[in-house]
Parts: C-alpha cells; sequence; structure tokens
C-alpha cells in the first residue's frame, strides 16, 4: 500500500469511526448494533459470510449436552440485519447436523451448504423471504466437533464425573454454533443450557436465572448484551465448585483443585483495580475465572467474564500470574477492541501483551516488569532468527493464518513497538491516549490502518518531527524491527547473566544462586546457555537445580528443551510425564519439534509418547502436533 492511499485510507476510516458511534456520538457509548467495517482489509477470508448484505446480529442457543454420544443438540436461533434487496444470508459451518431450519412464523427456509474446506468448513446459505428478520435452526454439533473437548472421569482432576469444555478461537465454533464465524460481525447472545443432574454448566455470560433441576436434567441461562466476536462464545460443563476472590472476581473449577486455583488467584480483583486505574473501566460486570483440566490447549482464552485457564499456571508461588494479568487485559484489547480479521491478531494479543506487563508492573514493581519485558524481548529475536530477520512473517500485519502467526512477532513484537511509542512520547501522553482509544472504539472491531489512522489524529496530530521518530508504518507493515525499537533495561538480568557467563566458561553450577532466583531468573539462564552443551554438563545442572522435579512448567519447558535438543536421555521420562499431563499447544508442539529435530534419536520416541498423548489433547493441539509428525505430502 502507497503512502498516498494509506493516508487516504486513513481519513476514510476515520469518518467511518465517528460515524460508528452515532446518534449521540456518545464517547465509549456501545452502539444497538455493532459496526461491520467496510474497507478491503477488513474483509475476514476466513468466513464465507457476506455481513454487508445480511448479517447475525443476535443468537440465542437452546441446547442439550449429550455426554453419551459426545454431541450438543438442539436450537439456535438468530437475529439478522440485512439489505431490504438481500435474498439469503451466508452462516459459517464445519460439519454440522442441520435438521431444520425455518422463519419466526415456522415456516421453512431453503437452504443449501457448499463445498467444503478442510481448514474453513462450508458456506450455509439460507434463502430469505423479503421479511426474514429471524431464523431458527435446529441441529446437532458436528461428530468430534474440533472446538470441543470431551473428558471422562478418569480425565480430570476429581475423576467422578465427564467434563466438556470449548475452545473457539480462531475458527472452531462453527464446529458447534450455525452463525457468521469471524471476530469483525460481533453479536449478542444468550443460551439456555440442559445438563445431567448434578453436573453445573458455566458459560463467558452473566449467568441468567438460577438454576433449575428436574427430571434428571438441570437447566441453565446466560445473557450476553454485550456484542461480542463470536469466537468469545464459550461453554464448559463438569463437576464444578466456585470460591469467591472479591466482590466481582472469583473462580470456578473442580472440587479437588479449588484450594490451589484460588491461593494461586488471590490477587485477581487487585489486578482488576490495576487495569481499571491504567486504562478505564472495566465494562463486563464480573471477572470470573474456570481452571480447566490440563488438556486445555492454550495457556489462557480470554471469554467475556469467564477467563479459561490451564492449571500449568499453578507454581504455588503466584510466580506464573502474569497469565491471569494478560487475560484480564483482554477485556480491554481484544473483547472491547478486537482485530476485525486474523491477519491484525497483534491488535488483539501484542496490546494485551503491553498491557498485562503495566499490570504487573502495577501490582509486583518495575523490576519484576522489567525481567519479564526481557524475556518478551528475547523471544522476539528468537522468532527472528527462527524466521529471518525480514523474512514476511516478521510484520505485525501479518500473514492470512487464522492462528496468527508466531509469537514472538503477534505478541511479543506487538508489545514492544507499543513500549516503543510509549519512550518516545513519555508515559503520561501515551496512556491518556491509549486509554481514549478504547473509549472511542469499545465494542468495535478494529485494523491495523484504523489503529494508525487513530494515532495519527489523536496522539501525532500533524507533529511531522513526532511521525518520523515513531515510524509507524514500518512498524507495522514492513519486517524485522525497527531501529527505534525500545530495548530492555541490560541490568534487568545482570546477576543471572554474570552467573550464565561463569558457567558457560566452565565453572560450577551454582546451586544458591538458582535456588534464590525468580522463574524469570531460571528461565533466563536456561535459555542463555549453549544450545549444545556435554552430557557430563547437562547432569550437573540437573542435579545441582533439581530441573527434572521443578514444579513451576516454564522452568520445566525451557529445561526439556535444551536437554531433548542434546540426547539427554534422563530427561525422556521426565518430558513424557510432562506432555502425558498437560495439553498446553506452547509446550506441547516446541518439545516434540524439539524431540524430531534429533533425527534417528528423537522420532521414534515423539512417535511413542504421541501414540499415547495424542487421544487426550483438545484438536487445537492434536493438530499442530499432528503436522509435524505427519507433515503434507
Amino acid at each position: 500500500m502507497t503512502p498516498v492511499l494509506r493516508a487516504a485510507l486513513a481519513a476514510a476510516l476515520l469518518l467511518t469511526a465517528c460515524r460508528a458511534s452515532e446518534p449521540g456520538n456518545t464517547l465509549g457509548t456501545e452502539p444497538a448494533i455493532a459496526p461491520v467495517l467496510t474497507t478491503p482489509d477488513a474483509v475476514d477470508t476466513h468466513s464465507f459470510a457476506n455481513p454487508l448484505e445480511a448479517r447475525v446480529t443476535h443468537v440465542a442457543l437452546d441446547l442439550g449436552i449429550d455426554f453419551d454420544s459426545k454431541r450438543i443438540a438442539g436450537t439456535a436461533t438468530l437475529d439478522i440485519d440485512r439489505r431490504p434487496d438481500a435474498k439469503q444470508i451466508i452462516l459459517d459451518d464445519n460439519g454440522l447436523e442441520l435438521e431444520s431450519i425455518v422463519d419466526a412464523s415456522g415456516q421453512a427456509l431453503q437452504y443449501q451448504v457448499g463445498a467444503t474446506n478442510q481448514e474453513l468448513g462450508a458456506p450455509l446459505a439460507i434463502a430469505l423471504r423479503p421479511d426474514t428478520k429471524r431464523i431458527l435452526i435446529r441441529y446437532k454439533s458436528a461428530p468430534n466437533a474440533g472446538s470441543l473437548q470431551w473428558l471422562t472421569p478418569e480425565q480430570t482432576a476429581g475423576k467422578k464425573a465427564p467434563f466438556l469444555f470449548s475452545q473457539g478461537e480462531s475458527i472452531q465454533n462453527r464446529t458447534w454454533i450455525p452463525t457468521q464465524d469471524s471476530p469483525g460481525i460481533r453479536q449478542s447472545w444468550e443460551a439456555t443450557i440442559r445438563v445431567p443432574a448434578g453436573m453445573t454448566a458455566v458459560m463467558s455470560a452473566p449467568r441468567g436465572r438460577e438454576p433449575i433441576t428436574q427430571g434428571g436434567e438441570s437447566t441453565f441461562s446466560f445473557r450476553m448484551d454485550h456484542s461480542v466476536a463470536p469466537y468469545m462464545i464459550a461453554i464448559g460443563v463438569g463437576d464444578l465448585a466456585f470460591r469467591s476472590l472479591g466482590p466481582r472476581t472469583g473462580v470456578w473449577t473442580e472440587p479437588v483443585m479449588l484450594d490451589r486455583a484460588a491461593a494461586e488467584l488471590a490477587d485477581t480483583e487487585r489486578m482488576v483495580e490495576a487495569a481499571e486505574r491504567l486504562y478505564g473501566p472495566y465494562r463486563w460486570g464480573r471477572y470470573d475465572v474456570i481452571v480447566l483440566p490440563p488438556s486445555f490447549p492454550y495457556g489462557g482464552m480470554e471469554n467475556p467474564t469467564l477467563t479459561f485457564l490451564t492449571p500449568t499456571f499453578i507454581a504455588g508461588d503466584r510466580s506464573l500470574v502474569g497469565l491471569v494479568a494478560h487475560e484480564l487485559a483482554h477485556s480491554w484489547s481484544g473483547n472491547l477492541v478486537t482485530n476485525a480479521v486474523w491477519s491484525d491478531s497483534w491488535l488483539n494479543e501484542g496490546v494485551t501483551s503491553y498491557f498485562e506487563n503495566r499490570i504487573m508492573e502495577e501490582l509486583y514493581g518495575p523490576a519484576r516488569a522489567g525481567q519479564e519485558a526481557a524475556l518478551s524481548w528475547a523471544d522476539m529475536e528468537a522468532a527472528l532468527r527462527e524466521l529471518g530477520p525480514n523474512a514476511p512473517g516478521t510484520r505485525l500485519h501479518g500473514d492470512d493464518d487464522p492462528d496468527g502467526g508466531s509469537s514472538g512477532i503477534v505478541y511479543d513484537k506487538g508489545a514492544i513497538f507499543l513500549r516503543t511509542m510509549e519512550r518516545i512520547v513519555g508515559r503520561p501522553r501515551w496512556d491518556a491516549w491509549l486509554r481514549s482509544y478504547f473509549d472511542r472504539h469499545a465494542f468495535q472491531p478494529m485494523t491495523s490502518a484504523r489503529f494508525l489512522a487513530d494515532l495519527r489524529a489523536n496522539l501525532v496530530r500533524g507533529d511531522a518531527a513526532l511521525e518520523a521518530r515513531l515510524e509507524l508504518d514500518r512498524w507495522v507493515y514492513r519486517p524485522g524491527v525497527p531501529d527505534n525499537a525500545a530495548r530492555p533495561d541490560p541490568a534487568a538480568f545482570a546477576a543471572v547473566d554474570s552467573a550464565l557467563a561463569r558457567f558457560t566458561a566452565g565453572g560450577p553450577a551454582d546451586a544458591a544462586a538458582f535456588a534464590g532466583w525468580n522463574w524469570a531468573e531460571r528461565v533466563r539462564f536456561l535459555k542463555g546457555l549453549p544450545r549444545q552443551l556435554p552430557q557430563a554438563r547437562l547432569a550437573e545442572i540437573d542435579r545441582a537445580f533439581r530441573l527434572s522435579a521443578g514444579g513451576n512448567a516454564e522452568v520445566l519447558f525451557a529445561w526439556l528443551r535444551l536437554a531433548l535438543g542434546n540426547r539427554y536421555a534422563p530427561a525422556v521420562p521426565v518430558a513424557e510425564h510432562f506432555l502425558a499431563q498437560m495439553g498446553r499447544a506452547r509446550f506441547v508442539q516446541p518439545l516434540f519439534d524439539t524431540l524430531l529435530h534429533q533425527g534417528d534419536w528423537g522420532r521414534p520416541i515423539a512417535e511413542r509418547i504421541y501414540a499415547r498423548t495424542r487421544p487426550g489433547y483438545h484438536s487445537v493441539t492434536r493438530e499442530r502436533v499432528d503436522r509435524l509428525l505427519r507433515p503434507a505430502s
């Protein structure tokens, strides 16, 4: 895109933004129907929908959960907004079993499921009558629906009851909800959920009336009045208990996990307060979390009002609660203002990673925040080495990938971009702009061009010298990292780096020093070691630091990547246990990749372990490891 064209587009985007808040034009007021952006960069290539012709505005689910058949069945009633001459509405469908589709009067509507795309599913085209404004679809979730994971009692912590959870991001919710599954088509929603008596259902929306139990079945209701991206509709069903953490915060998890989870999450209410001091009011009512069984494929998922968390963050010392800060920050960047397309996922993850670090600084001080920022810088550098410093995949406005590209770019380069802007313009001025950005675009989709247009209009304000110093287009649209990047404080890990230099020069492993370090310092040391080490040196640090017996998942992960990359056999049973006990893709995929890079030594180990662990992984994790072990011919 040329600078002239980009400037013209920016002007058009700002005009669109102003119109989106009408009528009333009250700053931060949620529009009755969330706007759909009309610029070419906001076209979602991972959805079949044509929202400018007809779009979903509200979804009402009435569903029953069947653990025996591992299916969800019932109805989805869709309210739609359409052009008067629209002949059809197109939804996203991936394997749904459709029984009937009718309008509000009960008259059948003709529909057709198009050709299936292996990645995207298929378009579901529904014919509209001139007066059709509501559609009712009776259906069942797809067999083996990619969003849903059904666990047996043996796969849960309590071993008492089965468990179900969903994971919608990025394009998985179309396997259990018939709607327009695009982040740029925001929808309000409600649900009535029926589960076996004795089980509890939770969703990413406030609970409606109190649950009703009769005839061996319990019925739960939920309603989300705010418009959200449809990937944020989420469900969990199981043997669940709740504990309050503060006036508007609490935790759900299995009863046997509740004490540990609540202790680890004790600072959650303070985190919400810190976030509000930084960037304005929390607009979602309650902020609860659910700690899921270990097969959950992500560290966390920012489902509104109910963050989904992996139990791998429970270290016993609250050392990994940066994950909670990250998911909370998404309540502003990601949930309140959402990337319209997945090629702009840095607008969710990069902005959130920056915000996370600011929350950590607010609560735990600049030293801890500085160390975590330095680790983020190192992760970005690792991504640049892996991809190539000038590879297209190092741009923030990335490739057309629903998985969002490399985390070292999407998360870390994105955060460093914002940190650089802060240092150049000064924190007070930067914070005022970012807070106002969330107000101006609340409950709306966002693109990179729209983000930069707002920066220029409300922060740069025609200052040519400042514009030149910021290098905005270079950060977002060009590969690599600009020279003005805000580098981390070199003193953040001074003691660790000194110990690392001594060990690398042949000195002994300093067990006393390692014992006194926090998790970030330990990870810094392990990642800083030469990637090739003799077996004796690996055994030395394993014994001295008790690495194979560690309880912190981040430290253990860093150790296992180093050990397996050096064919250190004592680490194999530790890795096998780790990979069998959790399904977090961020840990699972790299460890299998490390084994596979060890050729004749590592591949048989990887294949043996994966044959055992694959059935317990969510489809998100399975698909990533499948691509490693079974590359396309």
